[in-house]
């Protein structure tokens, strides 16, 4: 969701009331109450004009959408076993359905990265490994800077190298976090890890963590540590995006956060923005850009790491395209 969609909806919980609002929370994600909580919190005066605008959008929208199934998980089972039959439904529906609650995990995508990594410290690293990747890569690169240089290295190879989540594997998982998993041996492996997991997770690590943690990879498996580069698509890449996919990030990056990762990146990086800006645009942020003081170097990164983690959500989208470190382009 952009900064204009946060707020919109800010102001349309804002005005449901307190409880209301509260029964809408309990519907999203730990990462959609941060953004939207952190909105309302920050939010000020809205004028009426504002409020009836936003109140008359979402009443035409809702208006214009129908709910033809009411549980559609339900559906979908119901459906898949009618045609396929028992079996080969079985073997779908995990696939269709995954990314749902997977039992005590899901905890811990409301925990601050320090309370889960504190949780984790003393597991073995394949344990850790196994439950990281059900999370989030930003969550996930903030626990791993909790931990130590070594355990970060020693966790990424096996996140790397994961094909899959074993029934066994979940039942160490259950052991790890004191609660029941849901189906047990029944558990179905899930497709999670691989390269492309553990390039995502160190992208968004920074501050020096991410070249510790390749060259600690590097020294057990040299062509694994070259996959993963390959697949890591860092700041200095945006130069390599075309005008429209630059245009289109510009649309979904405030302001003040793309001053701040300019104002550290490589002048090519700056003027890929600035050419894609209209003239107005980029003279204002060229002057901001010259008037702003030195910065905090882990300021700078944070704010890259923003943008992208909203250009990767745009190639997921299918908005941009991406061309990472390697030859392979990937969306």
């Amino acid at each position: 969701m952009d900064e204009q969609g946060l707020n919109d909806a800010a102001i349309m919980l804002m005005s449901l009331g307190e409880e209301e609002a509260a029964e809408v929370f309990k519907h999203l994600s730990p990462k959609e109450v941060q953004k939207l909580g952190e909105t309302i919190a920050r939010m000020r005066a809205v004028s009426k004009d504002k409020v009836d605008e936003v109140l008359n959008r979402f009443t035409n929208d809702a208006a214009a959408q129908s709910l033809l199934v009411s549980d559609t998980s339900n559906y979908v089972r119901s459906v898949l076993k009618r045609a396929l039959g028992d079996d080969k439904a079985a073997l779908l529906i995990d696939r269709i359905l995954q990314g749902g609650d997977v039992s005590g995990i899901e905890s811990l995508k409301w925990m601050d990265p320090l309370s889960v990594a504190e949780l984790l410290r003393n597991e073995h690293p394949q344990i850790v490994a196994a439950i990281l990747v059900h999370l989030e890569a930003d969550q996930v690169a903030a626990i791993l800077g909790q931990l130590t240089e070594r355990q970060r290295g020693e966790i990424m190879l096996r996140v790397a190298t994961l094909e899959g989540i074993q029934p066994t594997a979940l039942k160490d998982l259950n052991e790890v976090l004191f609660k029941a998993l849901a189906g047990g041996d029944k558990v179905r492996k899930s497709s999670l890890g691989g390269v492309q997991a553990a390039a995502d997770i160190i992208n968004l690590m920074g501050s020096g963590m991410d070249a510790a943690v390749l060259e600690s990879i590097r020294g057990h498996d040299i062509d694994l540590a070259q996959k993963i580069m390959d697949k890591m698509f860092i700041f200095d890449d945006v130069a390599k995006l075309d005008d429209r996919s630059i245009q289109t990030v510009l649309r979904e990056v405030a302001s003040e956060t793309l001053v701040v990762a300019l104002k550290g990146a490589q002048p090519e990086v700056r003027e890929k923005f600035l050419g894609n800006m209209s003239s107005r645009a980029a003279a204002a942020m060229r002057e901001d850009l010259e008037s702003r003081g030195p910065m905090r170097l882990s300021e700078v990164e944070a704010q890259q790491r923003e943008i992208l983690k909203t250009v990767r959500r745009l190639a997921d989208e299918g908005q941009i395209a991406l061309s990472g470190g390697g030859d392979d382009a990937f969306v």
